[in-house]
C-alpha cells in the first residue's frame, strides 16, 4: 500500500445492549484531496460518529484512481464491513461497485455521484450530496443582490464563469448560477467562461488572467465557478489587473477555510461570499448511516441532497458556530 494517506481512528465500542455487533465495526471513508479543508472537516466529524458509536474509522486519501483501488484492497484486508468515498473520478464508479461487491463491501458515495460507461448515477450506491443546479442559483441570485446593492448597470458588468465541465457537480452549480442570472436580466452578451484544467487556486488564476487579458474593456465583474477555490484564483487574477474590490463580487461554494481566511482580512476583498455546505451532514451523517447499514441493515436513502446558506463577512461568525465549524 506504498503511497497511501491512511489514518486510523480507533474508539472503545459501546456497552453491549440488545441488538448490539458481536463482530468490531470498522467503516473507511475515502476521500480524492484529503489536504482540503472540506475533507477534513468530514473525517473530523466522521471522526464524531466513530466516537459516539464506539467503531473504527480508516481515513484514506486517493488523488487518483490507482491508489484508490489500493484503498479499497487495504479496506478488505483491514475487514473493513463499508465505506464512504468521494472517488477522484466518478466514472471509475463500475469498477468500485465490481470491487466492493467483490469483497463484500457496503458503498456509500459522498459529494460526487458515481456514474456508470454511459454517464448514468449508479443507483445501487447511496448517495449524499448537494443539489449542485440549486445551490449554484443561490449564487447567482446573491451575485445579483449585491449588483443592485451597489447601483450597478447590468449592461456594463461582465459575469465570469470558471468552468470545470467535466465533473458534473462543477457544471450544474455553474450552470445553476448561470440560469439565475439569466432570469435576473442579465445580459448574455456578458457571460464568459474561463476553463479551468484543475479545480484549485492556481489553475482558476490562470484561467481568470486570460479572461481579464481579453475583455480589459469590463470594469465590473461577477465571479462565481465550483468550490471556493475557483472564486478565490479568479479574484487574485481580478487584483493583478488592477480591479479592486469595489470592482469585483465573488460567490463561491463550500464555506472552507480559503473562504473564512478572505473574510477575516482587515480589508474586504473581492471574495464577497460563499455558499455554505455542511461537511457535518456529509462527515458525520454518511457515517452513522453507514454505521446503521452494516449494524441494523438499515440501508440509506438513494439520494440525499443537502442545501446551503450564502455566508458573507457579515454572518460568517455566526453561521459557522451553527453548523460546528
Amino acid at each position: 500500500m506504498t503511497g497511501l494517506f491512511v489514518s486510523t481512528s480507533v474508539y472503545a465500542a459501546e456497552p453491549a445492549k440488545a441488538g448490539a455487533p458481536t463482530t468490531p465495526v470498522k467503516i473507511g471513508f475515502l476521500v480524492k484531496q484529503a489536504e482540503e479543508p472540506w475533507f477534513q472537516d468530514e473525517w473530523r466529524f466522521a471522526d464524531q460518529a466513530a466516537r459516539e458509536k464506539g467503531f473504527t474509522l480508516v481515513k484514506i486519501g486517493i488523488p487518483n484512481g490507482e491508489k484508490m483501488m489500493a484503498a479499497i484492497d487495504n479496506l478488505a484486508a483491514q475487514k473493513v464491513q463499508g465505506f464512504i468515498i468521494c472517488a477522484p473520478d466518478v466514472k471509475l464508479g463500475m469498477a468500485i461497485e465490481r470491487t466492493s461487491k467483490r469483497n463484500g463491501l457496503k458503498v456509500i458515495a459522498v459529494d460526487d455521484q458515481l456514474i456508470d460507461g454511459t454517464g448514468k448515477p449508479i443507483a445501487s450506491i447511496p448517495y449524499m450530496g448537494i443539489s449542485g443546479y440549486d445551490i449554484g442559483k443561490q449564487v447567482g441570485q446573491g451575485l445579483l443582490e449585491e449588483v443592485k446593492s451597489r447601483g450597478w448597470s447590468l449592461s456594463e458588468v461582465g459575469a465570469l464563469r470558471m468552468a470545470y465541465d467535466q465533473l458534473p457537480t462543477a457544471h450544474e452549480r455553474t450552470q445553476g448560477a448561470v440560469d439565475a442570472l439569466k432570469a435576473g436580466g442579465f445580459p448574455v452578451a456578458n457571460l464568459f467562461d474561463a476553463a479551468q484544467s484543475k479545480t484549485d487556486t492556481e489553475s482558476a488564476f490562470n484561467a481568470a488572467n486570460i479572461a481579464f487579458t481579453k475583455q480589459a474593456h469590463i470594469k465590473h465583474w461577477l465571479i462565481f465557478g465550483m468550490n471556493d477555490e475557483a472564486v478565490l484564483g479568479a479574484v487574485r487574477a481580478a487584483e493583478s489587473h488592477a480591479l479592486k474590490s469595489d470592482a469585483v463580487i465573488g460567490i463561491g461554494i463550500g464555506g472552507s477555510k480559503t473562504a473564512l481566511n478572505e473574510f477575516i482580512k482587515p480589508v474586504a476583498t473581492g471574495f464577497y461570499g460563499t455558499v455554505l455546505i455542511s461537511p457535518k451532514r456529509h462527515g458525520y451523517e454518511t457515517t452513522m448511516n453507514m454505521y446503521k447499514w452494516i449494524v441494523d441493515q438499515q440501508m440509506p436513502p438513494a439520494v440525499t441532497l443537502t442545501s446551503g446558506t450564502l455566508m458573507t463577512r457579515r454572518n460568517q461568525a455566526q453561521l459557522r458556530a451553527q453548523n460546528g465549524l
